[in-house]
């Protein structure tokens, strides 16, 4: 069966036809690819940076409660540090309100009765 011219011409445009739609179809599926391609990037990248973000919280959070949990505990140990202060504090004020209400150890001579009350102060310093 031999082709005619028309019939020739015909079919030479339909085989042009067919070759520039499919050249159409393969441009369009390479786009659609490579659109599909960087999208799966994108969201591969996108999950990495909430993985790190999350794991960055995690450390931060972590941290917050070791140092809020070392803030607790220095605020026992200066209160506690707090209270001994206080004592010594009241002793202290205790035995100076005693040596300045006590009558001089020697009447009427200030100096000797200082010198006095200075050795009584350094013998209790060196009492055990």
């Amino acid at each position: 069966m031999l082709l005619t011219g028309k019939a020739l011409a015909a079919a030479g445009i339909a085989l042009a036809l067919s070759l520039a739609g499919n050249a159409v179809l393969t441009w369009a599926y390479l786009g659609q690819r490579d659109a599909a391609t960087r999208a799966d990037a994108a969201a591969t990248d996108a999950i990495e940076q909430r993985d790190g973000a999350r794991e960055v919280a995690e450390v931060c959070s972590r941290s917050v409660e070791r140092a809020a949990a070392a803030a607790a505990d220095a605020q026992r140990r200066a209160a506690a540090a707090q209270a001994v202060a206080a004592a010594a504090a009241r002793r202290r004020l205790q035995l100076a309100d005693d040596i300045l209400a006590a009558p001089p150890a020697v009447p009427g001579d200030d100096c000797a009765s200082a010198r006095v009350r200075v050795d009584r102060w350094l013998s209790e310093r060196t009492k055990p």
